[in-house]
Formats: C-alpha cells, structure tokens, sequence
C-alpha cells in the first residue's frame, strides 16, 4: 500500500465477545477498545438514548433500570483496577471471549451479607448503596450509590455467583459501622453465628478493628453474640457424643476437693475415667486485653491444679467442634482410653453448676 494511500478507520470490535453481563456493563476503558470514543458513549446515554451510564466511566447498554446482577459488576468495574482475563478459545469461535477481573476490589456490607445467604438483610434491588471494599491507598471517592470502604490489609475475597465479595466478618464489620439500630446489628450478629457463617471470635476481632466496641448498641449486641455462640457450642459438644458413640458424661458440673476449694466449672466430666471437657469460647476485645489474659491465666491453672490431682482436661475450642467434629471425638475417645494406663485421680465432689 502506497504511504500517502489513507488509512481506513477502524471499525468497532463487536461486544459479542464478552460475557453476558458484560454486554450490558461495561466501562469507558473497554468501549474504547471496541472503538466507541467517550464523545459516542456520551451520545448514547442522552435522554431517551439506548444507553446509561450507572457511575462515572460506567455505563449500562441498556435503557432499562439495572439488574442487580449488573448493579454489582457495575460498582465493582468502577472500583476495581480492571484486568481482562482471556478464555480459551472453543471450537469455531472467531472471537477470544473476556471476562473481567477485579483487581483490589471486593463487594462487603449489606450487600456482601445477602450474597453470602443472610435473611436479615434486605434484597439486593433494595439497598440505596453498594459497599465495596478498596486499599486505603486508592483515590476514589463514594458516589451515587457507591460506598467506598477502605482498608489497610484486603482480605482474601470470596466468590459467590461470580463476584469477588468480603469474608462474613469483615463484611459485619463494614455493615455495623453504618447501622445505628440496636435490634438490626444483634439480628446481623445472631445471624452469622446461628446460620454457621463464622464463629464468634471472629466477628468481636473484626469488630475491634474497626473499634465498634465503643459503641453501646455494638456492645450489647456482642453480648448477646457470645451467648449465642456458647449455646451453640454446646449443642454441638452434646451431638459429638451422641454422633460419636463416646460414654455419657455427667454435663456442666463444679468440682470441688472433700472439705476443700472449688476446683472451677466443666462442660462434660466422665467421673469414672477422670477425663473432662472445657469449651474454649473466649473472644479476646480492644480494651479488655487485660482481662483475656486473667481468664487465660485461670483456665491454666485450672487445668495445672485438676491435672496435678490426676484429671485430664481436654480443652475444645467451637470453630473445632464445627469444622472438625470427628477429630475432636477422637481425641475424647483417646483420653478416655488411655484412663486405664494411668494412676487412679484423686477423689473429687461433683456438683451440678
């Protein structure tokens, strides 16, 4: 071709390429890359056009108000420092389909919660905002119905339906951090505990992190968390020995030395065999690292005094007794079993607590 022989213009790449969803979302970066300026997508979206644009350098292909679906993959296209992550190509396709990947950028709160499961959260297509989790060092402001949440440590960010969104506990934590209601936050808080979301702990961590643990309502609503989390744990130390065919134990029992002190309080205690159990549910909070360490300190010597009398105290914490089951009753059974090969306990008076 001659060099003064002008170039044709480059037609637009079709957008059939691109997944279904992000036919109707797309950014301004990935229409230039098809070849429709900024000025086009702007002329798209006046009013009565077949265009939209959701957020700045975001735009809907479609008139229609958005899907929740696109809603989502809407903030996070404007959140996230987009990537493209090519497919293998299929047999007889002409094109290489793409999908997006968001980079540092994860959904959390409200809407993180219902994507995780949670029925005490309102419906996607309700919520006025979307919160989406960044680095602390990203320039980006909350706008329309974005909220950015910012962090110095991005958690490892779990995909549900396609959409990278924030561990439950972190999630709680960013939800909290807007909610002034004291019934809405214990409902939220209940919710992941009962519903097998997480365990307790890790909820109090996340939420001293972000120090909600200043907050009254917050306050009471870990309260009522804990004792959720305890009768829970409990539930499933009585089902490990049903399940596992261990000996019925005498349950939530005092010991104490003949004319002699309280030797502190046990969850199952199988007399014959001197072994006991103790559930581990301390949840460690900002401002009360003095008093964690108390009861640390009185769980050992607990454990040091019960074992010098001849006692072996097995100490469960609930995330094992959920995510582990079997190897805990293993462990009971294993120290139930190995009674026999030890010198007989030191006579205690059992007492019901």
């Amino acid at each position: 071709m001659n060099q003064n022989t002008p170039v044709p213009p480059l037609s637009p790449r079709p957008l059939r390429h691109l997944a279904e969803v992000h036919r109707r979302v797309v950014t301004a970066g990935r229409l230039r890359a098809t070849g429709v300026s900024v000025a086009e997508a702007n002329e798209q979206c006046r009013p009565g056009g077949p265009w939209q644009q959701l957020l700045p350098g975001v735009f809907l292909l479609h008139p229609g108000p958005p899907t929740s679906e696109e809603r989502l993959h809407a903030v996070l296209m404007y959140a996230a420092r987009e990537q493209s992550a090519g497919v293998p190509l299929q047999p007889g396709t002409e094109e290489e389909p793409h999908r997006p990947v968001y980079a540092e950028a994860m959904i959390t709160g409200l809407a993180a919660l219902t994507l995780h499961g949670f029925t005490s959260t309102p419906p996607l297509l309700s919520l006025d905002r979307i919160d989406v989790l960044v680095p602390r060092m990203r320039r980006l402001r909350s706008t329309g119905g974005v909220r950015t949440v910012r962090t110095s440590a991005l958690p490892a960010a779990e995909q549900v339906t396609g959409v990278p969104v924030a561990p439950v506990p972190r999630a709680l934590a960013d939800a909290v951090t807007e909610l002034t209601d004291a019934g809405a936050v214990r409902r939220l808080l209940t919710e992941a505990v009962r519903g097998g979301h997480c365990e307790p702990a890790a909820v109090v961590r996340e939420l001293t992190n972000a120090k909600l643990l200043s907050r009254p309502h917050v306050v009471d609503a870990v309260d009522s968390l804990l004792a959720e989390g305890r009768a829970i744990a409990e539930d499933r130390l009585y089902r490990m020995v049903q399940e596992y065919g261990l000996p019925d134990p005498v349950w939530n029992v005092d010991l104490r030395l003949p004319g002699g002190p309280h030797l502190g309080g046990l969850d199952a205690y199988w007399p014959e065999q001197a072994v006991a159990v103790e559930l581990d549910t301390r949840a460690p909070r900002q401002g009360h690292r003095e008093d964690d360490d108390a009861l640390w300190s009185e769980y050992a010597r607990k454990r040091e005094h019960l074992e010098r009398l001849g006692i072996t105290v097995v100490h469960i914490t609930p995330r094992k007794l959920r995510d582990a089951m079997d190897q805990q009753a293993t462990v009971v059974r294993t120290a139930l079993m190995a009674s026999g090969d030890r010198d007989p306990a030191a006579y205690v008076v059992v007492l019901p607590r």
